[in-house]
């Protein structure tokens, strides 16, 4: 899969509200549209992770890829 880029991630997240953890981002990316490879990558995500802002979600995306 091409590495995701952060900012089409963040606009299928933009309104979260942060704290969030993996589950809460992938039915927000769900209900902003993102296609497949996004939920996908969220679906990488640590299960017992919180991400505290959006850099802390890019670089944990980061570190998966």
């Amino acid at each position: 899969m091409a590495k995701a880029n952060p900012v089409q991630i963040q606009k299928h997240l933009k309104g979260v509200d942060y704290p969030a953890n993996k589950e809460v981002l992938i039915q927000h990316a769900q209900k902003q549209g993102a296609d497949r490879n996004i939920i996908s990558l969220l679906e990488k995500l640590p299960e017992d992770e919180e991400y505290d802002t959006p850099t802390d979600l890019n670089k944990a995306i980061g570190d998966i890829e």
